[in-house]
């Protein structure tokens, strides 16, 4: 398996198409950027499948490009080892496995916005530490971008070839196997992103555009490890500002601060209320 021939046609109508899908999905994450709701404190099936739906289109629009050079790449070898005889799952199939990974996080997703919202609505006393839960959670991801683990998942993730080499099988359960595998290490690697994405950014825009440009860089970009490590400083100066000034995390939420909000009588007719 070499990676040094120039794409062929049906490798660049599949990057073609990949990027298209990137880009659908960042027009719906865009439109709906002010109309991102809150889950009810109840579980719901229709509210779970509509909250899941909406997160797996914001994953393919922040996870699809940095994805692409392993799923080119997939192509690229499955053509060359078809022609020796070598079955394998197709491309879209391949890609597919990702996506419907990254919809599946959604649940967990989901079951802890509801779990939250409940315990809120039971204990309004709890609304308070809601500060210290932010910066909990900066301080918990930009900890993880430091580790042993995070290293380990983005060298899966920043060499796409590699592992390939490593861990290729033909037929068609095992490339499927393949594309799980891979698309795991990504989750693990961006798990305490996302997480930063939920807690503290209340998947607002900017930090959904701040957070698909670190994960860019992290898997795609030379030195991905320092940037690794470089954002998890930013995120642990980041927890420490929101611990001595806990109004920084309605900020970091895009809200105003307490003294700017509107009463609730105001936000009757806000999605979600």
């Amino acid at each position: 398996m070499t990676a040094r021939a120039a794409p062929d046609r049906g490798t660049l109508l599949l990057g073609g198409a990949l990027l298209a899908v990137a880009a659908w999905a960042w027009l719906l994450v865009v439109r709906d950027a002010r109309a991102m709701w809150m889950p009810a404190p109840r579980l719901s099936a229709a509210e779970g499948a509509r909250f899941t739906l909406q997160w797996g289109v914001m994953m393919a629009a922040m996870m699809l490009p940095s994805a692409l050079p392993m799923l080119l790449l997939y192509r690229t070898v499955r053509g060359r080892l078809a022609a020796q005889g070598e079955r394998a799952a197709p491309p879209w199939a391949f890609a597919g496995v990702y996506v419907a990974l990254w919809l599946a996080t959604g649940v967990p997703v989901y079951a802890a916005h509801v779990g939250v919202a409940a315990a809120l609505a039971r204990w309004p006393r709890l609304d308070p530490l809601a500060a210290y839960a932010v910066a909990a959670t900066l301080a918990a991801a930009g900890l993880y971008q430091l580790t042993a683990a995070k290293r380990a998942c983005l060298r899966r993730c920043e060499s796409p070839l590699g592992f390939l080499m490593r861990r290729w099988r033909a037929g068609y359960a095992a490339t499927l196997r393949l594309a799980a595998a891979h698309a795991g290490w990504c989750v693990g690697c961006c798990w305490g992103l996302m997480l930063v994405l939920v807690a503290a950014g209340a998947m607002s825009l900017p930090w959904v555009v701040a957070i698909t440009l670190v994960v860019f860089a992290e898997k795609a970009l030379p030195h991905g490890g320092r940037t690794a490590r470089a954002v998890g400083v930013a995120l642990l100066a980041l927890a420490a500002a929101v611990a001595l000034r806990p109004e920084l995390a309605l900020v970091a939420r895009g809200m105003p601060p307490a003294h700017e909000t509107k009463p609730m009588d105001d936000m009757a007719g806000m999605p979600g209320m």
